[in-house]
């Protein structure tokens, strides 16, 4: 199936940003919507940011305005710009397949972001 890869994780100050990026292996990443999720300690992995083959996003209320989703089909890739980060931010965050378009794949490592007061 479908291989994912997250990066770009860290440690910031809250206020600052990250840029996560994703990259899936096959053409069904390419042709899929694909988002972003995230599961902090103790709460159940939620979708915060989606985007589909034509570019068009959704995001959970509680990160619009502050991150961006965007892919780059021909590098197997997603990107996640988050900005203006706040230490609720912090989780460990995955891509996959759109859980509103269908079944996700396996799931990646997904990489941590932590942020600070």
């Amino acid at each position: 199936q479908v291989q994912l890869v997250e990066s770009g994780g860290g440690l910031v100050q809250a206020g600052g940003s990250l840029r996560l990026s994703c990259t899936g292996s096959g053409r069904a990443f390419s042709i899929n919507p694909i988002a972003w999720y995230r599961q902090a300690p103790g709460k159940v992995r939620e979708l915060v940011a989606a985007i589909s083959v034509g570019d068009s996003t959704d995001y959970v209320e509680s990160v619009k305005g502050r991150f961006t989703i965007s892919r780059d089909n021909a590098k197997n890739t997603v990107y996640l710009q988050m900005n203006s980060l706040k230490p609720e931010d912090t989780a460990v965050y995955y891509c996959n397949q759109d859980k509103n378009y269908g079944s996700v794949w396996r799931w990646g490592q997904g990489t941590q972001v932590t942020v600070s007061s």
